[in-house]
């Protein structure tokens, strides 16, 4: 059962890894000050080879920091409501989101499926996101008015406090590629499965180690979709960061 829900939810989600993206401003900005300084104070022919370097930095920064804005901010929206649209669930489905953040994507599933419930994990920390907080993602919550069947948890995805196969889908977005060591990603997937029901899904989204995630749900038994490339809206300051998509059934 489905319905057509806005593409993006109602609220505020912050921005993902919220410094990345002035970095990348900074480096626009210093491409521009290297060149104006090549133009002011050099001559010869090795100044037009040197600003123009100094213009394509300049470029790539700028354009790196409005991909990666816009990823954030609408981008991920795009490519949830893309994945959600393709996805089948029984009534009354149970559905965890791991790395909830915001509650982007918990929101999404809870308005695309009326009957689902869905619980969001998260450890709340902004570096990974700009102010996030459980406050915060309850607020989006109250304010799409899905808080009956929204439910959101504080906790770590390597050590889920869920009993096994309380899940039906098991969604991921941007989340288990914080987790540094690849034994850690690792024990989130097996995790991920082991509150999976019979007959679950597991759906990611990610830009990085997304190759490790395969490998373990196909050395778990499970049938594997992906990684697929999502297109320039999922592009992380440019095509070298890209968001993948897998899909996995049990």
């Amino acid at each position: 059962m489905s319905n057509s829900p806005p593409l993006r939810p109602r609220g505020k989600y912050g921005i993902d890894a919220p410094w990345v993206p002035w970095l990348w401003l900074g480096i626009g900005a210093v491409g521009v000050a290297l060149a104006v300084f090549c133009q002011t104070w050099g001559t010869g022919w090795w100044v037009v080879v040197t600003t123009w370097y100094f213009v394509v930095l300049a470029v790539l920064g700028f354009i790196g920091a409005a991909l990666f804005w816009h990823a954030s901010l609408r981008g991920k929206f795009v490519i949830w409501n893309r994945m959600l649209r393709r996805t089948v669930l029984p009534d009354r489905a149970r559905v965890l989101d791991l790395g909830c953040g915001h509650a982007a994507v918990a929101i999404m599933v809870a308005q695309r499926f009326p009957t689902a419930t869905v619980t969001g994990i998260d450890l709340w920390r902004s570096i990974d996101q700009s102010g996030n907080s459980i406050e915060a993602a309850r607020r989006n919550v109250e304010l799409n008015r899905v808080g009956d069947r929204v439910k959101l948890d504080t906790g770590d995805m390597t050590k889920l406090p869920y009993t096994d196969g309380s899940f039906d889908l098991v969604t991921a977005s941007l989340s288990i590629h914080n987790i540094p060591t690849p034994e850690g990603r690792r024990e989130a997937i097996r995790e991920a499965v082991r509150v999976l029901a019979p007959r679950g899904r597991i759906l990611v989204a990610d830009i990085q180690r997304i190759r490790e995630y395969e490998a373990e749900l196909r050395a778990l038994g499970f049938s594997v979709t992906g990684p697929s490339r999502l297109g320039w809206r999922g592009w992380w300051s440019g095509p070298w960061m890209s968001t993948s998509e897998l899909d996995a059934v049990r």
